[in-house]
């Protein structure tokens, strides 16, 4: 019988299930089924919101409601995705979340899900911790995923256990909000244990995933990510997995109890406003529509190392040690397109200050 992880908030959250797979089962990783989001950065897919089922080709049905996406699989122009990818280069199956039909949808995947694989083990994976969130915290950007999955996992009939990897390094809720529904420590991730993720990570954006790999890898300070410039602390706290109860994280969520019945995302995000303030999927497309009307910056050393002098001389003001590819991109103007030559002229010009997957500012003169 394989095993069953869902990635709670999909991107990142399905490369820490493979990684967390690889750390708990070993020489068995690999069997696990990865069920996930296909809802990458803008970054990486310049159309806002999720994609679903219609915006692939290459799919694979596993159930009349639930698709495989093979490393063959190909978003459909505009769209992008980091599955098929995934796909290529870990040995897990990745399933598609299709959130297009609200909790409702997603609870019939998972259902359709477990009766066809009959898993040893579910559990539902959040990097973070945002999907502890009641709705109404000050700092959330991303409720909507993660409170998806868990309403949805609130109403499958099978054991669930929900696990938090690397608790506040989403930048979403401080740890100490969260601290006292932690649960117990069931791993904490080495150097070792992210071996089979370290190619996935020298391209993958993610920047919570990111951080969880280089708090494992023993590197600590303050990292600045997102275009907000969110200060992380990178603590031995970083690189733990720690066990909730996914009943208290269902009662705390506010947003996750109201969505129970919902049969459409339209009907998500309406809820997600009224809870929240708010709905990613609206910044996500009022952000697009900003990142089109931007000039391209030319990619070059000339111009674009001086830029970077200047950020981390400020950054160090601020106490920072590292950042994220992606907050390099968006704080020298450059697209997404050019994040990775960004990254590679970058390690070519200073290849003492990667710290992979996360760049080290340097101390100055």
């Amino acid at each position: 019988m394989p095993r069953l992880i869902v990635a709670a908030g999909g991107g990142g959250d399905a490369v820490a299930a493979a990684m967390l797979d690889a750390a708990l089962y070993g020489e068995d990783n690999g069997r696990a089924v990865i069920l996930t989001y296909a809802w990458d950065r803008l970054l990486i897919d310049p159309v806002p919101g999720p994609r679903g089922p219609e915006n692939f080709t290459g799919l694979e049905p596993i159930t009349s409601a639930v698709w495989k996406v093979p490393a063959e699989a190909q978003p459909i122009a505009p769209a992008g995705s980091t599955l098929p990818r995934l796909a290529a280069e870990l040995p897990h199956t990745f399933a598609l979340i299709d959130p297009g039909h609200g909790v409702e949808g997603v609870t019939r995947q998972l259902e359709e899900l477990v009766s066809h694989l009959e898993p040893e083990s579910i559990d539902l994976l959040d990097v973070g911790g945002d999907v502890l969130a009641r709705g109404d915290e000050p700092t959330l950007k991303s409720p909507l995923a993660d409170a998806l999955t868990l309403a949805a996992c609130g109403q499958v009939n099978a054991p669930i256990r929900l696990l938090v990897a690397g608790p506040g390094l989403d930048g979403e809720l401080p740890l100490a909000d969260i601290r006292g529904m932690l649960g117990p420590v069931v791993h904490t991730l080495t150097a070792n244990d992210v071996e089979p993720v370290r190619s996935v990570m020298e391209w993958h954006p993610s920047e919570a995933t990111g951080m969880l790999v280089a708090t494992a890898r023993g590197v600590r300070g303050t990292c600045e990510v997102r275009d907000a410039g969110l200060p992380i602390p990178l603590t031995d706290e970083g690189p733990t997995v720690h066990e909730v109860d996914l009943d208290e994280a269902l009662s705390r969520s506010e947003l996750a109890r109201a969505i129970m019945a919902t049969a459409t995302l339209n009907e998500v995000e309406a809820l997600s406003r009224e809870v929240c303030g708010f709905s990613e999927i609206d910044y996500e497309r009022n952000k697009a529509l900003w990142l089109k009307r931007q000039q391209g910056v030319q990619l070059d050393a000339e111009s674009v190392l001086p830029k970077l002098d200047q950020f981390e001389a400020e950054a160090r003001s601020r106490g920072v040690t590292h950042t994220t590819f992606r907050r390099l991109t968006e704080v020298l103007s450059l697209d997404g397109t050019q994040r990775e030559a960004l990254r590679q002229l970058l390690i070519n010009s200073r290849p003492e200050q990667y710290t992979p997957p996360l760049w080290r500012i340097s101390e100055g003169a």
